[in-house]
C-alpha cells in the first residue's frame, strides 16, 4: 500500500546526486541512473528471453526497488568504499545491511516487502541467476553511460582509473545479447539514445523548483508508485504487476521525441488534447519504432497506447484493446497469461508524483503560482474519502494537509 511515508522516501533519490567528486555538464542523481538501469534491463531482458532464457520479471522489478532504498540509505557511502567493505570486512557489511534492513522496517512493515527485502540483502544463492546477472548488467552499463557523458570534461589523470574499473565490471556480462549490440552501438544503443533524452528535460520548467526532476527520473517514480498501489491489492498476479510497473516506465516514452508539454498548454484548446496524444503516436512510429526489435515492439506500443486507460489487448499482436472496469480485471484477467495494465493506478501514481514533486518544492521554500496552482488542482481531484480502482487515494492526499 502506498503511504505519504513510502512515497516521500522514494522522493529522496532525486537529491541524491552522483559523480559528485567530479566535473559534470549537467546534474546527475540517484533516480535518473536507476530509471537508466531499469529501460536497460528490460531491452537486455528482452534479448535472453528471445534467445530462450527464462526471465524472471517479478524478482527484477523486486531487486531493483530494494537496490534503490539501499542507495537511499547509504547514500554517504561511495560504492567503491562499499565493495572494500563488502570484501575486506564481510561481518562488518553484514551489519551495514542490517542496518539498512532497520531504517525500513517501520516504513514496509504494512507492505510485505521486509522479509523479501532481507532476503535479497542476505540470500547469496538465489535461484534467479540469469536475472541478477541482467540487473548486474544494467547497472553497471548505466553507471559506464554516466562515466561516457561526464569524461570528456574531465582531465585523464581524474577518470582514467574509473574507465578501467567499469570496463572490468562490465567484461563479465559480455555473453549477453543485448550488451553485445550496446556496445557495438547498434540498434539497442540507438534506441537508448533518445530514451537518455528524457533525462536532459526537466519537468515543471516554466517555475523554478526543488529539486528538479526529469522526465526520465518521474517514470521511474511513477513505476514504483505504481508498484506501491498495486501490491495493495490483494493477491495481484505478478504478470500484472509486471504490466502495471513498465507501463508506467514507459507512459511518457513519446517525449523523448515530442518533449515535455506542460499540462496547462496541453489544455490550452478543447481539441489540442487529442492531436498532441496523435502527433505522439505519430512520431513515435516514425522515430522510436524502427529503432526496436520485433519481439518487443508490440509490447513497448501496448504499454505506450492509451497508457491511463484499464485494459486488455485482444489479439496476439497487441493491436486491438478492449477497455475493462478495474473489478473487471480484478476478477477476469488476474493470471499468469494475462495483458491486463490498470491506466487507472498509473493516472493514479502519475498525479502523486507531479504532486510531490511541486509540494516539496514548495515545502523547502521554493514556491510559485505554478507550483501552487498545479498541487492544489491534483489535490482538489481526490478529495477526502475518494476511492479509485480499490486504492484510497483520499486518504493519501489528507496525509500531506
Amino acid at each position: 500500500m502506498l503511504t505519504k511515508e513510502i512515497a516521500l522516501k522514494l522522493f529522496e533519490a532525486f537529491s541524491i546526486e552522483r559523480w559528485n567528486d567530479l566535473v559534470r555538464p549537467f546534474e546527475l542523481n540517484e533516480m535518473d541512473k536507476s530509471a537508466e538501469k531499469m529501460v536497460l534491463a528490460y531491452i537486455i531482458g528482452k534479448y535472453e528471453e528471445n534467445r530462450g532464457g527464462e526471465v524472471d520479471w517479478d524478482w527484477i522489478i523486486h531487486a531493483s526497488l530494494f537496490d534503490l532504498l539501499r542507495k537511499i540509505a547509504l547514500c554517504d557511502i561511495k560504492s567503491p568504499v562499499q565493495r572494500m567493505i563488502r570484501s575486506k570486512y564481510p561481518s562488518e557489511y553484514k551489519k551495514l545491511n542490517e542496518w539498512v534492513i532497520g531504517q525500513y522496517e517501520g516504513l514496509l512493515e504494512n507492505t510485505g516487502l521486509i522479509e523479501a527485502f532481507r532476503d535479497y540483502l542476505f540470500n547469496e544463492k538465489s535461484d534467479n541467476f540469469l536475472s541478477k546477472r541482467i540487473l548486474r548488467c544494467a547497472h553497471k552499463y548505466s553507471a559506464m553511460r554516466e562515466f561516457e557523458m561526464i569524461s570528456v570534461v574531465n582531465e585523464p589523470f581524474r577518470v582514467n582509473h574509473i574507465q578501467q574499473a567499469l570496463l572490468k565490471d562490465i567484461e563479465v556480462y559480455l555473453d549477453l545479447r543485448g550488451l553485445q549490440l550496446l556496445i557495438a552501438k547498434q540498434k539497442p544503443y540507438q534506441f537508448l539514445m533518445i530514451i537518455e533524452q528524457l533525462r536532459f528535460q526537466t519537468r515543471w520548467n516554466q517555475t523554478p523548483r526543488i529539486p528538479k526532476t526529469s522526465v526520465l527520473g518521474h517514470s521511474l517514480y511513477v513505476a514504483l508508485l505504481t508498484f506501491f498501489i498495486s501490491k495493495g491489492v490483494p493477491s495481484m498476479h505478478p504478470k500484472r504487476l509486471y504490466n502495471n510497473f513498465f507501463s508506467a516506465l514507459f507512459h511518457d516514452l513519446p517525449e523523448a521525441v515530442t518533449r515535455d508539454i506542460i499540462s496547462p498548454v496541453k489544455q490550452a484548446t478543447e481539441g489540442l488534447p487529442s492531436i498532441v496524444k496523435e502527433i505522439e503516436e505519430d512520431v513515435l512510429q516514425s522515430d522510436l519504432v524502427p529503432l526496436m526489435e520485433d519481439f518487443y515492439v508490440d509490447e513497448l506500443l501496448y504499454f505506450t497506447s492509451d497508457e491511463f486507460s484499464n485494459r486488455i489487448a485482444i489479439d496476439s499482436r497487441l493491436k486491438k484493446i478492449q477497455k475493462l472496469s478495474f473489478e473487471e480485471i480484478n476478477t477476469l484477467h488476474n493470471k499468469a497469461d494475462t495483458t491486463a495494465i490498470d491506466g487507472e493506478l498509473v493516472r493514479l501514481a502519475d498525479h502523486a508524483a507531479a504532486f510531490i514533486e511541486a509540494d516539496r518544492s514548495i515545502k523547502f521554500g521554493i514556491s510559485s503560482e505554478q507550483l501552487k496552482e498545479g498541487r492544489d488542482n491534483i489535490r482538489n481531484l481526490y478529495p477526502a474519502g475518494k476511492i479509485q480502482s480499490a486504492f484510497p487515494i483520499g486518504d493519501f492526499y489528507a496525509q500531506f494537509l
